[in-house]
C-alpha cells in the first residue's frame, strides 16, 4: 500500500492513507500560496502541531463541516470544544495512540504556541505518524534541538522540516536536523508564504543532495507524491 501526500503549502498537508483523509495543520484561508479551497477538502482526521493561526488555520470550519476528529494537545482539545468542535482527541508530548489510520506520537518542538484569541496554546509539538510500515515526522515550527537524534532513532522515512528561518530554524540548521534525524527523504516546509520566510527551495535541495544522505522532495503547492 502507499500513502499519497499532498502539500497544501506552508506546513499543511492532506494524506490519503488507505482511503482515510488526514489533514496536517490546514492553513488555507489567508494563505497567499494556497490554491485549494478549504470547503472542498475531505477530512476524517485533523492533526495539529500547535495553536498558531498559520497552523490551526481552517481547522474549526473543516471539522464542523466534515465531522473530522481533531488530534492535538489537551489545550487544543479544550479550546476546540469551546468552539463547538464535537470530535477531538487529546494527547501530549511523549504520548502515542493507535488511531484507525495509524499510530500518532507527539514529540517535542522548540517553539511557542497561542490561539488566535491570545490564550495559551500548550506545548508546541512535532508529530510522528506511523502507517503502512512508513514513519513520517512532521516537525511543525521548531528550532534545531539535539534531541532530534532521538526522533531519528525511531527510524524516519520522511522528515518534514521548516526552512523559513526567522520564526523557525533556517536552511543550514535543517541540514543539521537531517544529519541527526537520518531520514530516507526530507521535505521543506514553512517557507515562502510571507516575505520574512522567503527561501530558495531548489538551492536547499541541492545542499541536501550534496551534504546529507537524504533524498530531497520539493513540489509545488497542491502537488502530491507517494511513499
Amino acid at each position: 500500500m502507499t500513502i499519497q501526500i499532498t502539500w497544501l503549502s506552508h506546513s499543511g498537508f492532506h494524506l490519503d492513507i488507505n482511503g482515510v483523509s488526514v489533514l496536517i495543520d490546514p492553513f488555507l484561508t489567508g494563505n497567499p500560496l494556497a490554491t485549494i479551497n478549504p470547503d472542498s477538502l475531505p477530512a476524517d482526521y485533523i492533526l495539529l502541531t500547535h495553536a498558531h493561526g498559520d497552523h490551526l488555520g481552517d481547522t474549526v470550519a473543516i471539522a464542523k463541516r466534515t465531522g473530522a476528529t481533531v488530534i492535538g494537545t489537551f489545550e487544543i482539545h479544550a479550546w476546540l470544544q469551546k468552539q463547538g468542535v464535537q470530535r477531538t482527541h487529546a494527547q501530549n508530548t511523549g504520548g502515542g495512540y493507535m488511531h484507525p489510520f495509524g499510530h500518532v506520537k507527539l514529540v517535542k518542538a522548540d517553539h511557542s504556541s497561542s490561539f488566535p484569541d491570545g490564550t495559551y496554546g500548550g506545548q508546541a509539538c512535532g508529530i510522528v505518524l506511523t502507517a503502512d510500515n512508513k514513519r513520517l515526522y512532521f516537525a511543525g515550527d521548531t528550532a534545531l534541538f539535539s534531541d532530534m537524534s532521538l526522533i531519528g532513532d525511531m527510524g524516519i522515512d520522511v522528515a518534514f522540516l521548516p526552512i523559513g528561518d526567522n520564526y523557525t530554524m533556517g536552511p543550514d540548521e535543517s541540514l543539521r536536523a537531517i544529519e541527526w534525524i537520518r531520514p530516507e527523504s526530507a521535505f521543506p516546509i514553512h517557507y515562502n508564504t510571507f516575505d520574512v520566510i522567503a527561501q530558495d527551495a531548489a538551492a536547499w535541495a541541492q545542499q541536501v543532495n550534496n551534504e546529507t544522505r537524504a533524498k530531497p522532495i520539493v513540489i509545488d503547492p497542491a502537488s502530491h507524491f507517494t511513499i
